[in-house]
């Protein structure tokens, strides 16, 4: 019989499993006959793997004469099988069970589904796995899918590889990688892939250019990103309106008003109409800097050029104009959000409770917080903390520590916030003792604790004469790692210049200075007054005397009394002194 040509042999048989040799078998079939097998086969095996749940139990005996080795096989299977999960589950199963090593076109098909699926993960721990090399353009596909997954250190890693096989990557690459870098806010990232691209010889295009001006927004260049924008406009190109939004947004927050109006011009003139992220940002950024009258004009006017609001802008709106009082403006803005059919949420509850609780209507406030309940909001730390505080501002804190016990009771998490309001409600009551216990819960709760926490404190215990107490609690701040409010310095200070520790007082104001801390005004004229009346008139000098070196002027009174005292202790030297200080 004569010998079968090669071209007409076709692997498609399994052999006794017990055999040796049993993963090969030749059949002499003609070639077209074996391909069509071969796919129907596939066919076959990818429809139970799709339908079937646990196919890995009874796939092997279901099809007892396929080699599921052959990587022709295998790769009929891959291509008929549209979820890559599921080929890689596929994968790893005949990995599992035979002797097999994959060659790199089933990896290459795998690798490229589970990329053309977003899959960053399993695509990473597949190569892992594997340790093949993929093809360029599958590399170019991981970048970016490792880009839109957020995992910019593994996206070097491939520009690396592709650098060491001689491959520029595309643009697209480059853009992909640039823009997750922005979104991590790793500006060095940014520079240094740009500086890479530019060693390619690759082109930036206006994406490129855009994620440069966002980079620079990031590190607060805002100069620079805008001076760079309008490079990019003056050479015919026209960035997104997301550049544009980050530099307004930068402005608002230095307060630089004409820039934010120069680029809404720019925007309006290239075509570029003000989205309503384009307004948000205005509106936001002005209100953080106490700017809600400004802000409230920008939303009246973006009405009027017909955008609609929607509940970010109105709730930033409603919380802004209860910053000023302006709860009746406040309350429209409410009910027009209603009217036009977008439900309050939690946060724009919160926004006009804590407007009533400002304006004193404890009431409203009250009843508010309890329709957001019943709408199904639900007691949270956020509400809790608003009324408590606004409770404590009002002195009911007996109401205040009332809803504190009912969070416990219903299981609503308790955070510093909800201490620090407690603890100024019951300092300004002048209930020390009750606001030094609630620290010391605070701090029993495992709670970090803020220097607002000891600031109201410290400056109590000093009004009260308890300067001992005071610096106890100033040195477990400073043992907890609490930066110090400056004021908190300026209390002791005082305290212990009321109580005759002139002294200690003098060294905490050296101490404060050589810290470069600036001493309140009040403070040295409280220190100056209290040396002048016990006749420590050299020490009240010498402490006026740092006060003119910063710059401060005392007041009359002030210096009334202590030309008074000099007059009185040796009215020959009154000039003589007081020259000096002035010198």
């Amino acid at each position: 019989m004569a010998r079968t040509p090669s071209c007409f042999k076709t692997l498609i048989l399994r052999q006794n499993p017990n055999h040796p040799n049993h993963r090969i078998r030749f059949t002499t079939i003609s070639h077209d006959n074996g391909h069509r097998n071969l796919s129907e086969f596939a066919k076959q095996v990818s429809q139970v793997i799709r339908t079937k749940p646990r196919w890995e139990q009874t796939l092997q005996s279901d099809f007892p004469t396929i080699d599921f080795s052959n990587p022709n096989f295998l790769n009929e299977v891959f291509k008929n099988q549209k979820s890559s999960f599921l080929s890689l589950r596929f994968f790893y199963w005949v990995s599992s069970k035979f002797d097999f090593l994959p060659d790199e076109g089933c990896c290459n098909v795998i690798f490229g589904g589970l990329v053309e699926s977003k899959a960053a993960n399993a695509a990473k721990d597949f190569l892992h796995c594997t340790k093949f090399n993929p093809e360029s353009g599958n590399l170019e596909s991981y970048i970016r899918c490792l880009s839109e997954n957020g995992l910019i250190e593994e996206v070097f890693d491939v520009f690396d590889q592709l650098k060491k096989m001689g491959t520029c990557p595309s643009l697209a690459s480059w853009n992909s990688a640039l823009l997750c870098a922005v979104r991590a806010c790793k500006t060095d990232l940014v520079w240094k892939l740009y500086g890479d691209m530019m060693e390619c010889n690759v082109l930036a295009d206006v994406d490129t250019l855009g994620y440069l001006i966002q980079a620079f927004c990031i590190d607060n260049k805002f100069s620079e990103g805008y001076d760079l924008l309008r490079q990019v406009l003056e050479a015919g190109f026209l960035p997104n309106n997301i550049a544009f939004n980050k530099l307004i947004s930068g402005f608002c927050k230095v307060k630089n008003y004409s820039k934010v109006s120069a680029l809404l011009h720019t925007m309006i003139a290239k075509n570029r109409v003000p989205d309503i992220s384009t307004y948000q940002e205005i509106i936001h950024g002005v209100c953080k800097k106490r700017m809600q009258r400004e802000g409230f004009r920008i939303f009246n006017d973006l009405k009027d050029r017909g955008y609609a609001p929607d509940r970010v802008m109105y709730t930033t709106m409603i919380h802004g104009l209860c910053e000023m009082k302006w709860l009746g403006d406040a309350r429209k803005l409410w009910f027009e959000m209603i009217h036009k059919g977008i439900a309050p949420n939690e946060y724009t509850y919160n926004a006009l409770i804590h407007g009533f609780c400002r304006s004193g209507n404890l009431e409203g406030a009250y009843d508010l917080f309890e329709e957001m309940c019943n709408r199904g909001y639900g007691m949270s730390t956020l509400s809790c903390n608003t009324l408590i505080s606004g409770l404590c501002s009002h002195g009911r804190t007996k109401e205040a520590r009332d809803l504190f016990k009912e969070m416990a009771q219903r299981g609503v998490a308790r955070d510093v916030v909800t201490y620090n309001c407690l603890i100024r409600g019951f300092c300004r009551e002048g209930n020390i003792a009750e606001g030094t216990k609630l620290l010391h819960e605070l701090l029993m709760q495992g709670l970090q604790p803020l220097s607002s926490s000891y600031t109201i404190l410290i400056e109590k215990l000093c009004e009260e004469g308890h300067v001992e107490e005071a610096k106890t609690l100033w040195k477990d701040m400073q043992d907890r790692g609490v930066e110090p409010a400056k004021c908190t310095c300026d209390f002791i200070i005082v305290g212990l210049s009321k109580e005759g520790y002139d002294a200690e007082g003098l060294e905490w104001l050296a101490s404060m200075m050589d810290s470069k801390l600036l001493p309140k005004k009040r403070t040295f004229e409280s220190l100056i007054n209290c040396l002048s009346q016990r006749d420590k008139l050299n020490d009240a000098l010498l402490v006026l005397d740092y006060m003119f070196k910063i710059g401060y002027s005392p007041s009359e009174c002030i210096l009334n009394s202590l030309v008074n005292k000099l007059c009185k202790e040796n009215p020959l030297c009154v000039e003589i002194c007081i020259g000096d200080v002035l010198k």
